[in-house]
């Protein structure tokens, strides 16, 4: 039974996730009338990539259940079974602290045990990030799946809540919030460059360079277009600065090929986790990223940097003209790491703005999660087809 206050579950499973929904959960913790809950399983419980929920213990939310699920492995079996394992564990945990409300981000493949779980248990499921495309990976039908089982939705654009409604969602249901990590940039203080150095415990080179790479995760072999980016690295000058790759099939044998990289190239630094602020600070410092991360898309807009966006992983997904394209080939690589690095592209991105907000989603998702009427909210009205309109007239 629901307390006086509307019971709130927010579900996180990584740095990644949970760099975007720090500011929705500051904002739902403050709210008078929510009881705040937050689900931690997946990666964040994990030695292996960084131990993360550490750093929601530091930031006070309250963690209503902790869930080991996250396999040992390196194989698309292992992540399977990681589901599997998630929704045992969450069919328990969301029974014991029932939420009137739960709330799912993006689009990890582990976000799908929360999903299942939700609806099983009848709890209205709000999701965030819909509507986008990302062709490349598994994380695609993942989203669209999220989407279907979801009841109220946050999308970062326009064109992505078009997409929802195209997908029989009524409109009333999908929001256009923005990208909640973007509220990071104008919520948070970020580093200077004097004290990102001293967290880093390095001091920046010229030109220095982030770069994150994840596996492919829609292709066989994961880690098929990892070679031809490695390759053009070895031979690029600068500092490169990598953070660990996703929790994903690959993901194993992708962190033993970077600290190859690291042992024979100088300047090469490598970085299990960083959280969110630090994360961002280093995006405003550096001359450049590589790799192919959403985050080269989604936040780096807002710094005006330069990204080169290598192979098929975000293919589809909106960007803005920061981003030079590159196919997983490396003279390709090489060339677009090259354009990116010219001053003159530099200036000619000077002003521009990031489609995918300005830094105030957690306001909107907080309003309208404290506010959308409960009460028949998981009953959803079919959208209209051609052969039902016409039968009518």
């Amino acid at each position: 039974m629901s307390s006086a206050k509307r019971r709130i579950g927010v579900v996180t499973t990584s740095r990644a996730d949970y760099s975007h929904l720090y500011w929705p959960l500051r904002d739902l913790e403050a709210h008078p009338d929510i009881e705040l809950g937050v689900f931690v399983l997946g990666p964040h419980l994990s030695p292996a990539f960084g131990a993360t929920v550490h750093e929601i213990e530091r930031d006070g939310f309250p963690i209503v259940a902790r869930m080991e699920c996250l396999l040992s492995s390196d194989s698309d079996t292992g992540m399977a079974k990681t589901i599997g394992l998630a929704i045992l564990s969450l069919a328990d945990a969301l029974t014991a602290w029932r939420p009137d409300l739960l709330l799912l981000i993006a689009d990890r493949y582990e976000m799908l045990a929360p999903a299942a779980a939700a609806l099983a248990l009848r709890i209205p499921i709000a999701h965030i990030e819909g509507g986008e495309v990302s062709q490349g990976a598994i994380d695609d039908q993942v989203r669209n799946a999220l989407t279907k089982m979801a009841h109220v939705h946050f999308t970062s654009t326009e064109l992505a809540r078009n997409r929802v409604i195209a997908m029989g969602e009524e409109p009333w249901r999908v929001h256009r919030a923005g990208a909640p990590s973007l509220d990071h940039l104008r919520r948070s203080k970020l580093h200077g460059r004097t004290e990102l150095e001293d967290r880093l415990g390095l001091s920046l080179g010229s030109p220095a360079i982030v770069a994150a790479w994840h596996p492919v995760t829609v292709l066989e072999d994961t880690n098929a277009e990892a070679g031809a980016l490695f390759a053009a690295l070895s031979r690029v000058s600068g500092q490169l600065i990598f953070v660990y790759p996703n929790a994903d099939a690959g993901s194993h044998a992708l962190i033993e090929r970077t600290r190859a990289l690291a042992a024979t190239r100088p300047d090469t630094h490598i970085f299990v986790n960083l959280e969110a602020v630090t994360y961002w600070s280093l995006l405003g410092q550096v001359d450049a990223m590589i790799g192919n991360s959403s985050s080269g898309i989604m936040e780096a807009a807002s710094f005006a940097l330069p990204v080169v966006n290598v192979g098929m992983r975000q293919q589809g997904r909106e960007r803005g003209r920061n981003i030079v394209d590159a196919p997983a080939e490396e003279v390709a690589i090489s060339a677009a790491l090259a354009q990116a690095l010219r001053p003159e592209f530099r200036e000619s991105l000077r002003g521009m703005t990031n489609l995918y907000g300005s830094g105030t989603a957690a306001e909107t998702i907080t309003r309208v999660l404290a506010t959308v009427p409960l009460r028949g909210l998981t009953i959803k009205q079919p959208a209209p087809v051609a052969a039902e309109t016409e039968q009518t007239r």
